[in-house]
Order: C-alpha cells, then sequence, then structure tokens
C-alpha cells in the first residue's frame, strides 16, 4: 500500500534506512505491516499532515481541535459459528503440540457517524495513527521503548469487562490468563535477549483500566526491561525486525504460530498488530497497532481478538473479540 510522503521499500532496504536515519541521530517515523511487507519510514521533518497524523505518548504533528460529535458504534461481529471453526482447529494444533498459544483475530464490521479522522482526534490513547482513506488505530500496547541504553517491553495479555464482580481479582486468578501471560512474557524476554543483555521481568501482571465508549476495560501487562550497547543507534531497523512481528500478537513458539495463524483466520490482517513508532535522535517509543480501524472500500472493519490456549473457554474468547471492538472516548 502506497503512502504519500513515505518511502516503501523491502524489508533490507527498510532495515538500512533505519541504521542509517539512527546513525546521523534524524528523527523519523515507522509503520510496519504484520507480513512486514508494507514498510514505510520517513524523517519527522517531511511528513505530510493531510495524509499522516500520529500521536506518541504526546508527540504529535496533529493541530488541536475540537469536536461535537456524541460517538455511534454498531458491531456486526462474525456468527459464533465461524469463530468456533477456526477455534477448533485451534485446538488441533494445540493438542498436537504445534503451537501452546495462537492470538486469534477477526475483522467486524462496524458503522459509526465518526470520519476516520475524527475518531482520531477523540480517542483517548497512548499512541494513535491516522492514515488517509486507509485506517486508524488507538492503542494501549507498547511493543519496545529505548531510553538511553534501557530498552523496555510492555506485553499486554488479559482483558476483562472491569464492571464484573470482583475484575481484577478474577482475571488475574484465572489459570487460563496466567498461563497465556506467562507464555507471551517469556517469549518477548527471548525476543530480547537477542538484541540486548541483562534482560529481566521488572514488573509481572499489573493492571490498567482502559476507558471507552461502552464499557470500562481492565488489561494486565509486563514489564520486560535490558540493556543496550552505546552505539544502538546505529542498527535500529536490525533490532527491531530481530523482534518482529510482536510476540503478543502472534504466539508461541512464534514461527511455528504465524503459519497456523494464516491457514485459520483466511483473512489479510495487513497493518493491523503490526508497529509503529518514532526515533526522535536519542529515545526509540513504539506501539503494537491493535484497537484498529480499517476502511475496506468505504465500509469500516474494526479488527480485533485474543489468544487461545487448551484452557480456553470459546465463548468467553468469542466475547472478549467483540468487548474489544471500541472506541476509548470518556
Amino acid at each position: 500500500m502506497a503512502i504519500e510522503g513515505f518511502s516503501a521499500c523491502g524489508r533490507a532496504e527498510m532495515i538500512e534506512e533505519m541504521n542509517h536515519y539512527g546513525k546521523g541521530r534524524a528523527p523519523f517515523l515507522f509503520i510496519i505491516d504484520f507480513d512486514l511487507k508494507n514498510l514505510h519510514c520517513i524523517p519527522l521533518s517531511r511528513i505530510d499532515n493531510d495524509a499522516v497524523l500520529y500521536s506518541i505518548n504526546g508527540l504529535t504533528n496533529a493541530s488541536p481541535y475540537e469536536h461535537h460529535t456524541d460517538i455511534t458504534l454498531v458491531k456486526r461481529p462474525i456468527p459464533y459459528k465461524t469463530y468456533i471453526k477456526a477455534f477448533h482447529k485451534i485446538l488441533k494444533q494445540l493438542g498436537e503440540g504445534n503451537t501452546y498459544l495462537l492470538n486469534l483475530t477477526f475483522p467486524t464490521k462496524i458503522e459509526t457517524n465518526a470520519p476516520l479522522k475524527e475518531i482520531f482526534f477523540i480517542s483517548e490513547a497512548k499512541y494513535k495513527l491516522w492514515l488517509k482513506d486507509s485506517f486508524v488505530v488507538f492503542s494501549p500496547e507498547t511493543f519496545i521503548k529505548i531510553c538511553g541504553r534501557a530498552v523496555s517491553s510492555f506485553p499486554m495479555k488479559g482483558t476483562i469487562d472491569a464492571a464484573e464482580k470482583n475484575a481484577e481479582k478474577k482475571i488475574l486468578e484465572d489459570d487460563k490468563e496466567y498461563a497465556e501471560h506467562v507464555t507471551i512474557v517469556d517469549l518477548i524476554r527471548n525476543d530480547l535477549s537477542r538484541v540486548a543483555k541483562h534482560v529481566a521481568v521488572k514488573r509481572f501482571r499489573y493492571i490498567e483500566k482502559i476507558r471507552t465508549n461502552q464499557k470500562d476495560l481492565l488489561q494486565v501487562s509486563s514489564e520486560i526491561a535490558g540493556e543496550l550497547d552505546a552505539s544502538y543507534n546505529e542498527r535500529i531497523g536490525d533490532i527491531l525486525f530481530s523482534m518482529l512481528p510482536a510476540g503478543s500478537v502472534t504466539g508461541a513458539p512464534k514461527k511455528k504460530t504465524i503459519e497456523i495463524i494464516k491457514e485459520v483466520e483466511n483473512y489479510n490482517r495487513g497493518y493491523y498488530t503490526g508497529i509503529f513508532g518514532y526515533f526522535d535522535g536519542c529515545n526509540l517509543d513504539s506501539a503494537v497497532m491493535i484497537r484498529f480501524i480499517e476502511n475496506m472500500n468505504g465500509e469500516y472493519l474494526f479488527k480485533s481478538g485474543g489468544g487461545i490456549t487448551i484452557y480456553s473457554d470459546p465463548r468467553k474468547e468469542y466475547k472478549e473479540l467483540i468487548d474489544k471492538v471500541y472506541v476509548p472516548v470518556i
């Protein structure tokens, strides 16, 4: 997919370009799709604000915006029978030991009174990105952050309706959720160990509340950290691509699980579950592209999903997929 003002290149060229900008300490924005095929990198100073808007933990190219829309959102999820068919295929793979955890996703048709650009402005999220005529993402999940030589990742696994009785206790004591989270933490720790030293889990399974236009959700994250060498900026591309796709939206073992995902999902994730972020010349911040609405020939699709393990209850997983279809508007 061509993006106005962005260079589109192959993997090797993208890595070289990111390393080049990093070595020169030139600030740049990057957008990488799930399949590592649509790759874009551009200096912040050359971004066309009419084509791309971003907000990354306060860094933004968007001007102040006043809105008066009370957003409406109607969901048209896939039938449960479609979901359960894919679910059973995954159970078979789990039973054969081909995967231990797989992040199953589907697109949900939605109807809303707000265009994607307006959703960018009215949504509340750590990470936001809008591409003209293409998609908007409002993600709560950090991929990696680099500050000085310290590198951290914050995988997010586990979601529950905050209104449920004893919701926090329930999700933290759920055996399936615990097993899923441990698997992803271990996977991310291994990914970070490829590029950093002294990798360790700094915070394990802490709770964050997400406020939406429909309900509040509790989400569970962990923090894994390590130390990079002093010249890490010269190999930013190598560091990022060695960890992609993100483990929290694939599963374990990663390579085989990705093969299974492509067999059972039967649709193109595109930029959904890819990453985007920026390098400011010294530090780097990036997000996993979840909470994602795509414009497909004038029809809006909200892509969402969740992790499946041998302990998963398909009804709960189907409900979680639908619960994640929201706009975080206060």
